[in-house]
């Protein structure tokens, strides 16, 4: 039960001008080793509009004036992410072809597939952990539920009759509400998105009935008030919604899911070119504008060393392929 109830993982926020003016000019000087001698790409596996659309694009401006080249973030959303996973695992090991991915779109959807598009232990190079966020429990503002505990006997009266989104099969979003409704009881139909972006309009327009997914992409619209947030899925309440209670306080102790966001590279990614780009994600967390940018867009800054990163990977490819033989989830 413990394993089935830990979840470790995962809007567009564009950056203004105004954004990059602190970091313009600032680590080119600093530059040691290698560098790109090219614009660089950057992968994003889901739509604008989801938290890995918007970490990476925080990050890039910091990451341009870094390395002194520009950053370029390509969306290449489908296949819970693994599209541009795969995209970026082929790349040329240069440094110049990068992807921002999630734990599902590296670890747990890939060996789903058949057959798997690439080797999740031997085709990829971890670089650095970016960022981690709670997942949140939201709902339409037309919805009759005003707590999770409503929502849960509401789903209950009506079975089978409910939907709830994701942005694609086996990824956390999907993980998390699979394991609520086990732990609950309770039968809901599954409506896989392209990105998180989609999910989102569908929401707001009330024809989902209800989302957990990553808290930076519906941030704004609970504090617009243009959906209701339930609860959250870390087992500690969250600084941003203090009054907000998590999935275990209403009824479900132990529940735990979360998103993380990491750099990744392709297979064979030389040492000093992976070491350099861990070393500028890490200078642009502790940029000391950058970081609460990141704090308030609702992420917990990450940073770390690379061989961090691969063990985070490691472990979590483990713990998700225990957690999808147990609940049965396939890829059709």
């Amino acid at each position: 039960m413990t394993q089935r109830r830990s979840l470790l993982a995962a809007t567009a926020l564009p950056l203004a001008a105004p954004f990059l003016g602190p970091f313009l000019g600032r680590g080119v000087a600093r530059a040691a080793g290698w560098a790109p001698d090219r614009p660089v790409t950057v992968l994003v596996g889901f739509a604008p509009g989801g938290g890995t659309d918007i970490i990476t694009r925080l990050l890039a401006p910091a990451l341009q004036a870094e390395l002194g080249q520009p950053i370029a973030v390509e969306n290449r959303p489908g296949a819970s992410g693994t599209i541009a996973a795969l995209a970026g695992s082929r790349a040329a090991p240069d440094g110049h072809t990068l992807f921002m991915t999630t734990v599902s779109a590296s670890a747990v959807v890939p060996p789903l597939m058949q057959p798997p598009p690439f080797d999740i232990h031997r085709d990829q190079t971890a670089i650095c952990l970016a960022a981690t966020v709670p997942l949140v429990a939201v709902v339409p503002m037309s919805s009759p539920s005003r707590d999770l505990g409503g929502f849960i006997a509401y789903a209950k009266a009506h079975p089978g009759q409910l939907n709830y989104s994701s942005s694609g099969v086996a990824t956390q979003q999907h993980l998390a509400a699979e394991l609520l409704c086990t732990e609950a009881g309770i039968r809901m139909t599954h409506v896989p998105f392209r990105g998180t972006g989609q999910a989102v309009n569908e929401i707001l327009a009330g024809r989902i009935d209800l989302a957990i997914d990553t808290f930076p992409t519906y941030l704004p619209h609970i504090r617009g008030e243009r959906v209701r947030a339930l609860a959250t899925t870390m087992p500690e309440r969250i600084e941003w919604l203090p009054d907000l209670p998590t999935v275990a306080e209403s009824g479900f102790p132990g529940f735990d899911a979360n998103v993380w966001y990491m750099l990744m590279g392709p297979a064979g990614l030389p040492a000093p070119i992976r070491d350099r780009w861990a070393a500028a994600v890490n200078r642009a967390l502790q940029d000391p504008v950058l970081r609460p940018r990141i704090r308030e867009a609702g992420f917990l800054p990450g940073g770390g060393s690379s061989e961090e990163a691969a063990g985070l990977l490691q472990r979590d490819a483990a713990r998700y392929a225990g957690l999808i033989k147990a609940t049965g989830i396939r890829i059709e």
